[in-house]
């Protein structure tokens, strides 16, 4: 969004001042992976997310910056894990860590970035850096406690939407709430406008999640949607939407659903087609946009509650909705 564009810039700049400093640490098969994924792009919302809420109580943005690179540079660390944990060849249309060094050498630099994000917090005085470090420690507990439930949903024989919205809950959203909250530390703000940032944060967290799920199986195309439409169907990643409509099947459904789980290779295409189906008759699609629809509703009532400028906060829910409005 072009209103925060100035602040994007501002924490590249400080992103590209940190990768020079690394650039000639040893052992350079450490710090050169480092540099690597932190060079691979991406819309970087996390830490701008930081240097937002800090303006929004008309504070500096610059005062959030190392706690803005302290979250890329954890989100980092775990994107390089979790590649490695799923075997995933490629990342931003690059070769992994993992595939472009090996699996010994991503751990470590993974270790390393996880390190380093906590190192950048120590440039904050005393006072704001318990806060601070609590919060993101909190947050980096909870996100690694997430990604162990996801992975355990893989084989569990049941699996509820409660506990799956609980999952993404840790996985993805508590970052982008500690992203916010830690923005309106830095701004001195109170406790309850810290609180209801971070809520307004998760909520939409969550919200985004759910609308991935939907996307990803009723996006009009690949190209819309930015990656494979139908791509969790033919993997057989429990979402929201396959959960559900295990709840809601009756056992003729049921049974369909189990022998659908089953078809790999060329069925690939009659297996979506047939969730599709399926997903209409029992109106998970429909329960699925919905439930997007009350967390986004929770994330706006968060938002709305902030005392800070209006006019800024207008803007934040502009850019929010346009994270999750995406065109199916």
């Amino acid at each position: 969004m072009k209103e925060y564009n100035s602040f994007l810039q501002l924490f590249l700049k400080h992103l590209d001042n940190y990768k020079a400093g690394i650039s000639h640490k040893k052992p350079n098969e450490l710090y050169q992976p480092c540099n690597y994924m932190l060079s691979l792009g991406g819309k970087r919302i996390r830490p701008l997310l930081a240097l937002v809420a800090c303006d929004l109580f008309d504070k500096k943005p610059e005062q959030a910056l190392n706690s803005a690179l302290a979250v890329e540079l954890f989100h980092n660390f775990s994107l390089i894990h979790d590649d490695i944990l799923d075997n995933a060849p490629l990342r931003r249309n690059k070769p992994t860590v993992h595939i472009k060094w090996n699996h010994n050498i991503a751990i470590l630099s993974g270790d390393a970035l996880l390190v380093e994000s906590s190192k950048v917090l120590n440039n904050y005085a005393p006072s704001a850096f318990k806060k601070l470090s609590e919060l993101f420690h909190a947050t980096a507990t909870e996100v690694c406690e997430g990604q162990q439930q996801d992975m355990n949903f893989e084989t569990a024989k049941k699996v509820t939407t409660e506990q799956y919205i609980h999952m993404i809950e840790l996985k993805t959203a508590v970052l982008l709430g500690c992203s916010l909250k830690m923005g309106a530390i830095c701004a001195g703000t109170g406790k309850r406008n810290q609180d209801l940032l971070y809520d307004f944060g998760k909520n939409l967290g969550i919200a985004f999640q759910l609308l991935d799920d939907y996307l990803d199986a009723f996006a009009a195309s690949d190209s819309n949607f930015g990656k494979q439409v139908g791509g969790d169907i033919i993997a057989n990643k429990k979402t929201y939407l396959l959960l559900k409509s295990i709840e809601l099947a009756n056992a003729k459904q049921k049974r369909e659903i189990e022998q659908l789980l089953l078809l790999k290779g060329k069925n690939a295409s009659k297996k979506v087609n047939a969730f599709l189906n399926l997903y209409k008759q029992l109106s998970t699609d429909r329960l699925c946009y919905e439930a997007a629809g009350l967390y986004t509703n929770a994330a706006i009532a968060s938002l709305q509650k902030v005392k800070a400028s209006a006019e800024k906060k207008k803007v934040l829910m502009a850019f929010a909705l346009e994270l999750i409005n995406r065109q199916a």
